[in-house]
């Protein structure tokens, strides 16, 4: 799905992340879904609508990790990144164990992450 989100991206910007927060166009999958963020100043743009806004930089799981950081760090253009961090599934306040692939393009970071299924 991050492939396919970085080939929307780069085709339309604007129409992508609107697609990304329908999630449209197989953009949304179950518990898999495509997150962005703005490179400038962190702003998520795309992704759970309750953080939309939010400095994804300043995401922190209970146990303190600052996983928001290392996703914003690791967005590099033209690779794949995995970080791993607690969050909830889409609806839920319950943390469980997320794996997210992390990039980069132009101006946007983006990941796509999974749950662990346990």
């Amino acid at each position: 799905m991050i492939e396919k989100a970085v080939a929307a991206l780069k085709a339309d910007k604007a129409r992508a992340i609107d697609m990304f927060n329908k999630g449209e166009g197989g953009f949304k999958d179950r518990d898999l879904y495509v997150f962005c963020f703005n490179v400038a100043n962190g702003k998520l743009i795309a992704g759970q609508a309750s953080l939309l806004g939010t400095d994804v930089r300043t995401l922190k799981d209970k146990s303190g990790k600052v996983f928001g950081e290392e996703i914003f760090n690791s967005a590099k253009e033209g690779a794949f990144t995995e970080v791993g961090y607690m969050f909830p599934r889409p609806g839920q306040t319950e943390l469980v164990q997320k794996v997210s692939y992390v990039t980069k393009i132009g101006d946007i970071g983006c990941g796509v992450g999974y749950y662990n299924r346990t």
